[in-house]
């Protein structure tokens, strides 16, 4: 058999990061970038107001007393798209909104709330000191600081700082595109009634959300008949819209499962019986189209936890994360877990934070069979490695985190 070490080895050599492009903002969410931005400007651009009020000089509102206003008069008004230049007279408040630049000479800003909101002179009814509800220039970002590093996949707050910062677009991966295909005579898709010796089609709608919580575009397709010409057929159409081809199924010894026969004219896939429990055969290659295939069992829990071993961070590294590898926790085990020598097991279950101990483990009922309850109430997979047969009550264990 071989090791899961030296599976997920050929896994990653393969998933290379997809070609990098550059994209406009509204193109780029949910993408990686491929390389560090940084600031084009300062951010704030100058000193400016953080809230509707008065701008004035701190030591002009020394001395106010409660149910007594102090009285300034007020000299402009600046809008936060006002341009022109102004200078503070000691003595005097500035009408400003929220976002205008302040006066020169004004060091804070009496907030709105704070004031009897006088027009030609103003009551003060609250001290302020220096800086108070002033933005500062180069305060959040300045000219030429990197806001983002290389391997940050994009959402709507990056968006924000990449305007703000004055990009309009920037160079990324792609999220790679993955069809998701079962195979299977005895497949029938959900919300059909279920004849004799037929099961409901569970991968491809598990899979292709897995793919989609790695950050990569899934394609499902409806299930494939275990039959040469058709299956053949699905493979060679399929692959011309995808980066990745994942297929689950067709992988026993029986008669009936075809896809070995089918893909080996079609590029190199290697099949092997990899030494872990769930998910002992699996396959990976390359189409001589360039189309990477990932095959794996038909067995759902099996299916999902060789997804979760081998294909995550195999997409996770084609779309550009400097760090592809799923992420893990040492926890303290609350029970008693077996594990078949020479074989590393992927056991699920339910991950707790302890304040005393970081984190505690345990089965999730079914956990350590191919159940799916056990996976579903799940947190993640303890995982044991291949020297260790029992683990004790106490033990430390690492776990792999499943992804929200």
């Amino acid at each position: 058999m071989r090791s899961v070490a030296a599976h997920l080895e050929e896994c990653l050599e393969l998933a290379q990061p997809l070609e990098r492009f550059d994209a406009e903002l509204p193109d780029a969410i949910g993408c990686v970038l491929a390389e560090s931005v940084r600031s084009t400007i300062d951010i704030p651009v100058a000193d400016m107001a953080a809230c509707d009020g008065y701008a004035v000089r701190a030591e002009d509102t020394l001395g106010v007393v409660a149910g007594n206003a102090k009285r300034l008069r007020v000299t402009h008004e600046i809008f936060a798209d006002s341009v022109e230049s102004f200078s503070h007279v000691e003595g005097t408040a500035v009408r400003i909104a929220s976002g205008a630049r302040m006066p020169r000479g004004a060091d804070a800003v009496v907030p709105l709330w704070s004031t009897d909101q006088g027009a030609a002179n103003v009551g003060i009814v609250q001290e302020v000191n220096v800086g108070d509800n002033v933005r500062r220039r180069g305060e959040d970002l300045g000219a030429g600081d990197v806001i983002l590093e290389a391997g940050t996949r994009l959402s709507a707050r990056h968006i924000a700082l990449l305007a703000s910062a004055g990009w309009g677009g920037t160079v990324v991966h792609p999220a790679p595109r993955v069809v998701v295909m079962s195979i299977g005579n005895e497949l029938v898709a959900p919300g059909r009634a279920v004849p004799p010796g037929k099961v409901y089609d569970a991968n491809s709608h598990a899979l292709a959300a897995a793919v989609t919580s790695a950050g990569a575009v899934p394609y499902r397709v409806p299930a494939v008949p275990d039959e040469r010409s058709i299956l053949r057929e699905a493979i060679e159409d399929q692959t011309l819209r995808a980066d990745v081809l994942i297929t689950t199924g067709g992988l026993s010894y029986g008669g009936g499962d075809t896809l070995k026969d089918v893909l080996f004219p079609l590029g190199a896939v290697r099949f092997d019986n990899i030494a872990m429990n769930p998910g002992r055969q699996v396959g990976v290659g390359k189409l001589e189209d360039g189309t990477i295939i990932f095959c794996l069992p038909g067995d759902p829990v099996s299916a999902l936890v060789a997804f979760e071993v081998f294909v995550r961070p195999s997409l996770r590294k084609m779309a550009g994360y400097v760090d592809a590898g799923p992420e893990t926790v040492t926890a303290v085990a609350s029970g008693e877990f077996l594990s078949d020598d020479g074989v590393r097991d992927f056991v699920r279950v339910a991950i707790s934070p302890d304040r005393e101990r970081g984190f505690t483990c345990e089965v999730t009922p079914g956990g350590d069979k191919n159940l799916l309850s056990g996976l579903v109430s799940a947190d993640g997979l303890a995982i044991i490695p291949e020297n260790i047969t029992r683990v004790a009550p106490g033990d430390e264990v690492e776990c792999l985190i499943f992804a929200s």
